[in-house]
């Protein structure tokens, strides 16, 4: 089931500029990333570019769940993202994405095209709603 993301963390989202990437491998060993290249392309789809992803990458191939970490001083909230994750190497959307990388710097590799469908959306923030489902 796809899940819409709302418009506090969309509006949060748009604030960011380096996400923690979160995905672990078939046998449950977790790995966070530092991620910059990520894109809402809508209320449900999100789209991430490995430059350099090597444990992430193999980790997506064996297990195709990640979890997004969008909070900063910058956003209003702190939310987790959860998604189903697909890898491209080609076609249209990879070269829209490689596309969109090298308009951010020239010589980064943008070697896959990670397809992020939304699937849970949690509140993170400190508090009474820390924890709860919020799509």
């Amino acid at each position: 089931m796809i899940i819409m993301l709302t418009q506090e963390v969309k509006d949060d989202m748009n604030r960011m500029k380096t996400y923690a990437f979160c995905t672990s491998s078939a046998d449950g060993e977790p790995n966070v990333a530092a991620i910059g290249l990520l894109k809402r392309m809508d209320d449900e789809t999100i789209w991430a570019v490995d430059n350099f992803m090597v444990k992430t990458l193999k980790n997506v191939e064996e297990n195709p769940r990640a979890s997004i970490l969008v909070w900063s001083t910058d956003t209003s909230g702190a939310w987790q993202v959860k998604c189903d994750v697909s890898v491209l190497s080609e076609g249209e959307d990879y070269e829209a994405a490689r596309k969109w990388a090298h308009e951010m710097k020239e010589t980064l590799p943008a070697k896959n095209l990670l397809i992020l469908k939304v699937t849970d959306v949690y509140n993170v923030k400190p508090g009474p709603d820390a924890g709860k489902k919020v799509v």
